[in-house]
Order: structure tokens, then C-alpha cells, then sequence
């Protein structure tokens, strides 16, 4: 799909910064920071699962209209 007004560039920018975002929150390993006492976290791990999700959610959806998802992994697509 294009997308007029380059728009394009754009979303490939966006694409960038999800993916490198994505990168550090996987690297973070909020699921070891359970096992500290809570007045040792430095960020709240729920929180960051929430931020993955979300990331993830972006990257889908940017992934969608660069064109890059299969008609049939698109949420609500048809194969």
C-alpha cells in the first residue's frame, strides 16, 4: 500500500524506533525483576509487559499499512 504525502519514509522511521524500542524493553528482562524485592525495582514489571504489548501492537499496525503483513495476519483479515 502507498501511502500519498510521503508518508512512507515516515512510517518506515516509525518502524525503526518501534523495533529498537521493542529491542530494549525485551533486553530490560522484566520478568527477573519479580524476583527483587519491590523497593529494588526500577521499573514496575507489569508496566513493562503492558509497553511490549503495546509496542508490539504498533509494530503490527505499521507493518499493515507498509504492506508487509500477509492479507490473512492482519487482524480481521480474510485469507
Amino acid at each position: 500500500m502507498s501511502i500519498p504525502g510521503g508518508a512512507d519514509d515516515a512510517l518506515h522511521e516509525l518502524e525503526a524506533v518501534v523495533v529498537a524500542e521493542l529491542a530494549m524493553s525485551e533486553a530490560s528482562h522484566p520478568e527477573q525483576a519479580v524476583d527483587l524485592p519491590m523497593s529494588e525495582w526500577l521499573f514496575d514489571p507489569a508496566d513493562a509487559q503492558r509497553e511490549a504489548v503495546g509496542l508490539r501492537s504498533l509494530l503490527g499496525a505499521v507493518e499493515v499499512l507498509e504492506g508487509d503483513a500477509p492479507l490473512g495476519d492482519q487482524p480481521g483479515g480474510r485469507a
